[in-house]
């Protein structure tokens, strides 16, 4: 039962929650968006992952405090989300997967180490880093089909973006949805109740990093496509939960640094966007990482190792 716990705990920790019931939400929503959209190999990928990455710690005897908080399994479990996503299904691309996932929980520790002088840590890059090397990988090996990655050196622009209430609610969703690489609104109802049962401000931020984005991104007239699937609203929602309420306390001032974070992370994501687009692969949650090291990296020596400390009082 406490390893159970530990996995669920590694799904909460996406999202920065140290809380099963809400990472047994997001397993929900992973499972019913996947089988939903007809991608039930992308549900199954996120359990092999979480699963091989948390075992990874354990064998590499890494602190034990780590793995209670599920704090090995949050980078796997998105490494199972994204190879069956964009690869083809073959026995090896699972082995790919495994492996992957494997890589991200002692990249994690590495990085960590190297960041530990600046006070911040890897936060989802060892997931970005060591799939996007699987994910170049595919382009050379035949075993590995870039099925679903875009052709390198296209980047689709489309138009016919509708903007009645409806359709935004469900693209507001779909944004928070996305986080674990999903397009459907009814995984991101159950994101949010998932992060209120846990804390109320992670939904709070959640909310607002989607909507806010959504926002930017439709004034200034960023790809429809993108826009409908809530291709602009993962990133912002992790940078909304990082800086709005687990690295500084919330308060008013701390609010308009977030919101200031969010909006560049659309900004960032925009770009790499076009960045990455001769390579063919996607930008993942890089935009998150970049925006919240950016956000946090000038202030650390107002902080301390407390999470909810804040450097405005």
């Amino acid at each position: 039962m406490n390893y159970i716990k530990i996995l669920l705990r590694g799904t909460g920790q996406v999202m920065f929650q140290n809380n099963y019931w809400c990472g047994l939400l997001f397993l929900c929503g992973i499972f019913y968006g996947a089988y939903s959209e007809g991608q039930g190999l992308v549900a199954w990928g996120a359990l092999i992952g979480l699963i091989t990455s948390t075992i990874t710690g354990k064998v590499l005897n890494l602190p034990k405090d780590d793995g209670q908080q599920g704090l090995w399994g949050f980078n796997g479990i998105l490494v199972g989300c994204a190879l069956p996503t964009f690869l083809g299904n073959t026995i090896l691309m699972w082995i790919a997967l495994i492996l992957c996932a494997m890589m991200t929980t002692w990249v994690r520790t590495g990085l960590n180490n190297v960041m530990a002088p600046w006070k911040v840590n890897s936060l989802t890059f060892p997931f970005v880093f060591s799939t996007w090397i699987f994910l170049l990988c595919a382009r050379a090996m035949n075993a590995l089909p870039p099925q679903y990655l875009s052709a390198p050196g296209i980047e689709t622009v489309s138009s016919g973006l509708t903007l009645n209430f409806t359709d935004l609610v469900i693209y507001w969703l779909k944004g928070i949805a996305q986080v674990f690489l999903i397009n459907s609104w009814v995984t991101g109802i159950l994101f949010l109740v998932g992060l209120y049962i846990s804390n109320k401000w992670a939904a709070i931020w959640a909310a607002i990093g989607s909507a806010l984005s959504l926002l930017i991104a439709i004034l200034f007239q960023a790809s429809g496509a993108s826009i409908a699937d809530g291709l602009y609203g993962f990133s912002a929602v992790l940078t909304g939960i990082a800086i709005g309420m687990t690295f500084y306390k919330p308060n008013i001032k701390t609010s308009i640094w977030a919101i200031i974070g969010i909006v560049i992370t659309v900004f960032i994501q925009a770009g790499m966007n076009v960045l990455l687009a001769p390579l063919g692969i996607p930008t993942l949650t890089a935009p998150f990482c970049i925006a919240t090291w950016l956000f946090l990296l000038p202030l650390f020596k107002f902080t301390d190792n407390n999470p909810n400390h804040s450097f405005w009082k």
